[in-house]
């Protein structure tokens, strides 16, 4: 989605750019005679203290950040209930048509350019901004959803998706844009993580599908090392990321 609608990132530093410092924590050893040695006092335990009580708690929110994302793609048929069988670059189509306007106002000519060389052979078709995709049940239902990823060009910017089926519709029930270093399915969950502003640490969000909104809602939203001293990123089960390909037949 262009910049129009993507949510906001200034809202998002806000809430991340208080790094949290690192915990240090005491081990415990053994004395070479084989007796426990104490690892020291235990801390007493402090409760949280709440933070100006007298504010009024705010009962709605002050910015529009989507959260909840579930919208039906018109002009996109699903044979048989089957979600392989959705043209992954027809999608795009159906979206930028969706929202040519925004596009135009954002810049992402190129992207609008390059999506006519989708389905071409050789390099003409290698210049497709559509991602491979991926299939996995990430709604618990038992069938397939699909996970989308295309370029936003000209710039660094990945536009990833999630649609699902409903009532033999195709239904989008996530969407984020972002500079974008890894991508994740992980059970119910996709895991995104970008570079972030401050230098060796990155930013991790996971959208989780919930069953009462029918949707994937933001649950996870860190800033996290991303150093030597930090977690390791591992690829997930599902594969490393692809290139973009020159055909929406590729499973």
């Amino acid at each position: 989605m262009p910049p129009a609608r993507r949510r906001s990132r200034t809202a998002r530093t806000a809430r991340t750019a208080a790094v949290a410092a690192l915990l240090l924590a005491g081990a415990a050893g053994c004395g070479d005679a084989g007796d426990l040695v104490g690892a020291g006092s235990t801390p007493t335990a402090i409760s949280p203290d709440r933070l100006w009580p007298q504010l009024t708690p705010a009962s709605s929110p002050a910015f529009e950040v989507g959260e909840v994302e579930s919208e039906v793609v018109a002009g996109i048929s699903v044979p048989h209930d089957d979600i392989r069988r959705v043209d992954p670059v027809a999608v795009v189509r159906a979206e930028i048509k969706e929202d040519r306007a925004d596009y135009e106002r954002g810049g992402y000519v190129e992207t609008l350019r390059r999506m006519a060389d989708c389905g071409k052979q050789g390099a003409a078709g290698r210049e497709c901004p559509v991602l491979e995709p991926y299939y996995r049940d990430l709604t618990g239902d038992g069938r397939a959803d699909l996970t989308l990823g295309f370029r936003q060009l000209p710039g660094n910017v990945t536009a990833v998706r999630v649609y699902t089926v409903e009532k033999h519709r195709l239904v989008r029930v996530m969407h984020w844009e972002d500079a974008v270093s890894g991508v994740e399915l992980a059970g119910h969950s996709v895991i995104i993580r970008s570079p972030s502003e401050v230098a060796g640490y990155e930013y991790r969000l996971q959208w989780t599908w919930d069953p009462q909104q029918k949707s994937m809602l933001l649950t996870h939203d860190e800033m996290l090392r991303s150093g030597p001293d930090g977690p390791s990123p591992r690829p997930s089960s599902s594969g490393q990321r692809r290139s973009p390909v020159p055909s929406a037949s590729a499973r």
